[in-house]
């Protein structure tokens, strides 16, 4: 009985968590803060429920997105003022690959995720947000005709990967840089072919590029050969022509998950 008792607590508590509303939750209510927090007591009683809401993530994310069509997903800085040159880029961006018919991803916050948001809307393109659950963070921006909410975000790192044909990276901080490794990772271990990834901003990514090309090429970390898997251009144009003609190139089939 006593056991019964404890695994009905840990149940409740777990539901406590599915409740609790986003944005402006303080770190300690995120769903997958609990789920990394160690060592639990309870977490072989909690795991059990967690499990299952996991799934009920994946399941309402590939049901939302199938059907979306090509896509390309388009990163950048939340903090990318309206004033800036990138956010005039993003925005262009978005543009282009709506008058494409292709559909714009974005993770569906401010900065440049808004701008190109709001691009492909403007055209009456498909505007995907795919946001996620962060105390700082105020939910999907206006431009997103298609959303989504995730609190995992190793969910919403799967949708991402499996429902575009490309990344288009604009200046960013660690959450682009953490997108943009995983589908370097991704690509260099052929878990996804024939992905285009292009960085815009020759003077934002130059550093970065140097730094992969002298330090960690040099030092056989990566193979020389793993610098062409990606593209640095400063015209956004270049940039959707890229991932588009990319994409012309490979068979229409969808990636496996």
């Amino acid at each position: 009985m006593v056991h019964q008792r404890k695994s009905e607590e840990n149940a409740r508590e777990g539901q406590r968590h599915v409740e609790a509303s986003w944005p402006g939750k303080r770190p300690e209510d995120q769903l997958d803060h609990y789920l990394l927090e160690s060592p639990q007591e309870d977490v072989t009683h909690t795991d059990v429920w967690r499990v299952l809401r996991i799934q009920s993530e994946f399941v309402n994310g590939f049901g939302t997105m199938a059907g979306t069509g090509p896509a390309i997903a388009v990163f950048g800085s939340a903090r990318t003022d309206p004033q800036s040159p990138y956010y005039k880029m993003a925005h262009h961006i978005g543009t282009r690959l709506a008058e494409a018919g292709v559909t714009t991803i974005t993770g569906g916050g401010p900065g440049a995720m808004e701008a190109a948001n709001k691009g492909a809307a403007d055209k009456d393109g498909i505007s995907v947000g795919l946001g996620i659950e962060l105390p700082f963070e105020t939910g999907l921006n206006a431009s997103v005709n298609k959303g989504l909410n995730f609190r995992y975000f190793f969910v919403r790192k799967t949708m991402f990967v499996k429902y575009s044909q490309g990344f288009i990276v604009l200046p960013g901080g660690f959450g682009t840089l953490d997108e943009l490794f995983e589908a370097l990772t991704l690509v260099q271990t052929q878990k996804i072919t024939s992905f285009p990834i292009v960085l815009v901003g020759k003077s934002y990514w130059g550093g970065l590029v140097d730094w992969l090309t002298n330090t960690v090429a040099a030092e056989r970390a990566i193979s020389p050969k793993d610098l062409n898997l990606f593209m640095v251009t400063d015209d956004p144009d270049e940039a959707v022509d890229f991932v588009l003609g990319a994409n012309d190139k490979k068979p229409d089939t969808e990636k496996a998950v």
